[in-house]
């Protein structure tokens, strides 16, 4: 069993900067792609990023260039900066950990873009 916790969300101006953590236990963190996922008011959850385990990297078309993830093994996190934030990335992210067909999500924390 994997437990995820995220955190480092808050409330930001337009093209302001949050960083989020999504800290790992309970298993074998580097043999996991960890990926980043959002939900926005009345939106269907969609992938925002992904990271695998040779620290390759792809993002969504729509954050491309404003956000990275990234990934350290020995501490078992996994991150997101994000910059140059607009109101429509408003939504609750969520990290998600894949090892084949087993996936598991954490609880999700809550980004607010809004002047």
């Amino acid at each position: 069993q994997v437990q995820l916790v995220e955190s480092g969300g808050g409330l930001v101006q337009p093209g302001g900067s949050l960083r989020l953590s999504c800290a790992a236990s309970g298993g074998i963190f580097s043999t996991y792609t960890m990926a980043w996922y959002r939900q926005g008011p009345g939106k269907q959850r969609e992938m925002v990023a992904r990271i695998t385990t040779a620290s390759t990297t792809i993002y969504a078309d729509s954050v491309k260039g404003r956000f990275t993830i990234s990934r350290d093994n020995a501490k078992n996190t996994m991150y997101l900066q994000m910059n140059g934030l607009k109101p429509e990335d408003t939504a609750v992210y969520y990290c998600k950990s894949s090892y084949g067909p087993i996936n598991y999500w954490g609880q999700g924390t809550q980004v607010t873009v809004s002047s």
